[in-house]
């Protein structure tokens, strides 16, 4: 089959949405599909299976950075790319991101997949705007040909606000062997280790890691914090006393490659996040590296590390309930090593193997479907 991959943020950005198309892609292609990216991006041109379509401007939305494109000239591009490849199918990420997804939906000559991977509080400023414009979103809804999201939050955050019609959850896929079977990391500390990865972003609270941290420093002097990732709220280290910054280790950015080298190197994955997370694929990658996983009890967390089970969710935005639960954990190995062996056994559902067959056969039984009339008007 030849199928489009639709991404409404920029390709050269890190994001969970972007690493999932990356990895699909491969996927499809060692099946033998020929798959075009079509995604925004700070070079135009094409880029091996990808072609960048215009350039992107930096916007805040629901707790997180994004880089998106609504220029004109980079709608026709799109437009002009989907009907030049003339695919079999189109799948779509965010079908109402605008303007990409909402112009890749009216605009491709071929049946959509669309899969809808944000989780939007109502109670939130982005969560009301996203109820009043619902009705406008309703003709994107009905032409996209099978709705996808990849959780229970991210089906609710779109049904519950478009109404009808069938949603189908079909999670990311993570690539567990590599994260089971990684060589730690050798420029970490000796003693234990807490582990965060994550977009230095609001909604991923590392502030609240970092203090849940100083809680636990002069209880338990073997203990450091690594963490890997870049973003606006890097200079949360600096809430610490000088003496325990030694003991944090900011890594930056990480290539995805190296990425699982920390977390086996690692005894506890923590993951903070404030609000907004409708998956949560960095607990699946910590509970495929076999860590306990030390998380915030929010609705798109809870359907994948369950409490008790692979996790201990605690109060999000709340330091003090963090730190308590990786106490916890530091004074309960065994719990802990109960958590890391459930985890391991849980992160197996969303190993690609699993995924890339429901998705292949979602795109097999569209590839049938006539062509249509593509509507040029972007809602």
């Amino acid at each position: 089959m030849r199928i489009i991959q639709v991404s409404p943020y920029s390709w050269d950005a890190p994001g969970g949405v972007q690493i999932h198309i990356r990895q699909l892609t491969r996927h499809l292609e060692e099946r033998g599909h020929e798959v075009l990216v079509l995604a925004p991006g700070d070079v135009p041109g094409r880029h091996g299976n990808a072609l960048i379509v215009g350039e992107t401007f930096t916007t805040w939305a629901n707790g997180s950075v994004a880089k998106i494109s609504i220029s004109p000239r980079t709608l026709r591009a799109l437009a002009r790319a989907m009907r030049d490849f003339a695919p079999d199918v189109v799948h779509v990420h965010e079908p109402f991101a605008p303007a990409i997804g909402l112009k890749a939906v009216m605009s491709s000559p071929a049946p959509v997949v669309g899969t809808f991977h944000s989780y939007y509080a109502r109670e939130t400023m982005e969560g009301r705007v996203y109820t009043a414009i619902a009705p406008l979103l309703r003709p994107v809804w009905r032409r996209v040909n099978k709705r996808i999201a990849v959780s229970q939050a991210a089906r609710h955050s779109a049904k519950g606000r478009l109404g009808k019609g069938d949603v189908t959850i079909l999670p990311n896929g993570v690539e567990v062997d590599r994260f089971a079977n990684a060589v730690p990391a050798h420029d970490v500390p000796p003693g234990r280790k807490l582990l965060f990865v994550g977009r230095l972003e609001p909604r991923k609270g590392l502030p609240f890691a970092m203090r849940a941290f100083a809680r636990l420093a002069d209880r338990y002097p073997d203990l450091s914090l690594i963490v890997v990732g870049d973003g606006p709220e890097r200079n949360a280290i600096d809430e610490l006393p000088p003496a325990l910054r030694a003991r944090v280790h900011m890594k930056g950015k990480v290539h995805y490659e190296a990425l699982p080298t920390y977390h086996r190197a690692s005894d506890i994955f923590i993951s903070p996040a404030t609000g907004a997370e409708s998956f949560g694929i960095v607990l699946v990658e910590a509970m495929a590296a076999g860590l306990p996983v030390v998380a915030s009890n929010i609705p798109g967390y809870r359907e994948v590390a369950r409490d008790g089970r692979e996790s201990l969710l605690v109060k999000p935005s709340d330091a003090d309930a963090l730190a308590e639960g990786i106490a916890h954990l530091l004074d309960h190995p065994d719990e802990a090593a109960r958590l890391g062996a459930s985890g391991a056994l849980r992160s197996l559902d969303y190993a690609w193997e699993q995924i890339i067959d429901q998705l292949e056969a979602v795109y097999e039984s569209l590839a049938g479907v006539p062509r249509r009339e593509v509507v040029e008007a972007v809602v």
